[in-house]
């Protein structure tokens, strides 16, 4: 089991003043990824069946786990994928670093550039549908700069078949920015995520605290080809699984580990 520096883990309370969570609230934090294979995981790749890693999408290398289309051909073909954890959370501290790299698979769409991100509450991969393009969930989405001199913040918000509420209201907007900096090239990214069941949500960026929001409902559009019976507008989620993404551009997970908040 890793140490962790306790005071790298501080949870900010909705005035932004930082508190730490009493001991007894938490559980020990726990590796993801056991380092060696997927064990523990499963993968829903558009246009493919729960399970199927086409093109071993998902690989786990090095130590890490790699996003790679070297199998993919000339054409990336919306096929966009997410590695699920077979263990769903409610409450829960969960953290891990990223880098981009490479070049994008060719024909991926110009916004998913130096784009991915991990998904949260999201519905078990099993209940979805063979042509369902997004789980049913809310993301903490991670950018890099493309342009120098043009912000591209990371940890932000994104909400495929969900709404969240921001600032008091209901917010419809399918994705809200951080206050993060923008970080370019290939460096790695240490990325946060405080999750209360259906209450106050945190992204934390480089020991930053750069977003906050809470009750993650279902709602909203962008996930399509789900199953109707799934999406119930306005059912509160308290609870779900976590999924790192695939958006046609290659990028490396490291360092994922969680403990659960009670």
């Amino acid at each position: 089991m890793r140490t962790i520096l306790l005071f790298s883990f501080l949870i900010f309370s909705c005035t932004g003043q930082k508190t730490l969570p009493k001991m007894d609230e938490v559980s020990e934090w726990v590796d993801l990824f056991n380092g060696v294979d997927l064990d523990g995981w499963t993968t829903k790749i558009h246009h493919y069946e729960t399970g199927d890693n086409f093109g071993d999408t998902f690989r786990a290398e090095d130590g890490m786990i790699k996003v790679r289309y070297d199998q993919y051909g000339d054409d990336f073909n919306n096929r966009f994928a997410h590695l699920y954890t077979n263990k769903s959370y409610s409450h829960f501290h969960l953290i891990m670093e990223y880098r981009f790299v490479g070049e994008v698979c060719p024909g991926t769409p110009s916004y998913a550039y130096k784009n991915s991100g991990v998904m949260y509450h999201s519905q078990d991969p099993k209940t979805m549908l063979k042509e369902q393009d997004w789980p049913i969930s809310v993301e903490m989405q991670f950018l890099a700069g493309m342009e120098r001199g043009k912000e591209r913040p990371t940890g932000n918000m994104c909400s495929p078949g969900t709404n969240i509420v921001f600032e008091g209201e209901l917010d419809p907007r399918h994705c809200i920015e951080s206050s993060s900096d923008t970080y370019f090239g290939d460096q790695w990214v240490k990325a946060e995520l405080i999750v209360r069941g259906d209450s106050l949500i945190t992204h934390i960026i480089n020991g930053e605290n750069v977003l906050e929001y809470s009750k993650p409902q279902i709602g909203g559009g962008v996930a399509n080809g789900y199953d109707p019976s799934i999406k119930i507008d306005g059912k509160l989620l308290t609870e779900g699984h976590i999924a790192l993404q695939s958006e046609g551009q290659p990028i490396d997970f490291r360092n994922i580990m969680i403990r659960e908040l009670k």
